[in-house]
């Protein structure tokens, strides 16, 4: 792999980032949310899998309370 020169290096990295198309802040925003909403569904689904999970093992292996 052939050695390249730190200038020339940043110049082609400066080169390579003039060419990325960067989101806008209202893509940022609404990708953003859209995180936070995925995190909270996830969130209500592994609670919910791990109460039911928790409650049918508490009743095969007889430690339920009635």
């Amino acid at each position: 792999m052939a050695k390249t020169n730190p200038l020339e290096f940043l110049q082609e990295v400066r080169a390579e980032t003039k060419k990325v198309t960067w989101p806008t802040r209202r893509e940022t925003m609404i990708t953003t949310v859209m995180v936070f909403i995925m995190v909270a569904l996830a969130m209500v689904f592994f609670f919910l899998a791990d109460t039911a999970l928790s409650y049918i093992v508490s009743l095969v292996l007889g430690i339920g309370g009635n």
